[in-house]
């Protein structure tokens, strides 16, 4: 059995500040480097499930007025698993409100992710 190289918390920074910048630009090619081509996305309580990049990059533009107003975010690392972390986000929407994240994301040897799930609880 391989063991999973460990990420570091330099690696979760760099894919939490690819992942705002994604959700800021809207542009797929930022969405891209951050999911493998088969990567699976969750968010509950939205029943969400993207799987493939491309149902993915699809995904965040159909959210795209969200943003509207302005947003922002912030964010605590709770724990690094192997090849796996956990996060605590606040995401504050102009238009939306605020809510508590909770993330659970899987990254792969070059450091794409394979599977993101997201809790969200408006506060």
């Amino acid at each position: 059995m391989a063991r999973t190289r460990a990420i570091t918390e330099r690696q979760v920074k760099s894919w939490v500040d690819g992942y705002v910048k994604a959700w800021t630009t809207g542009d797929p090619a930022d969405v891209e480097a951050l999911f493998t081509e088969d990567a699976e996305s969750y968010e509950w309580p939205y029943e969400t499930a993207w799987i493939g990049r491309q149902e993915i990059i699809d995904g965040w533009q159909t959210r795209a007025p969200w943003q509207e107003g302005g947003w922002t975010f912030d964010w605590s690392l709770l724990v690094i698993n192997g090849d796996t972390f956990a996060i605590k986000g606040t995401g504050v929407y102009a238009k939306l409100g605020t809510f508590d994240n909770l993330w659970v994301v899987t990254l792969d040897a070059g450091r794409k992710c394979t599977t993101f799930r997201m809790w969200n609880n408006e506060v």
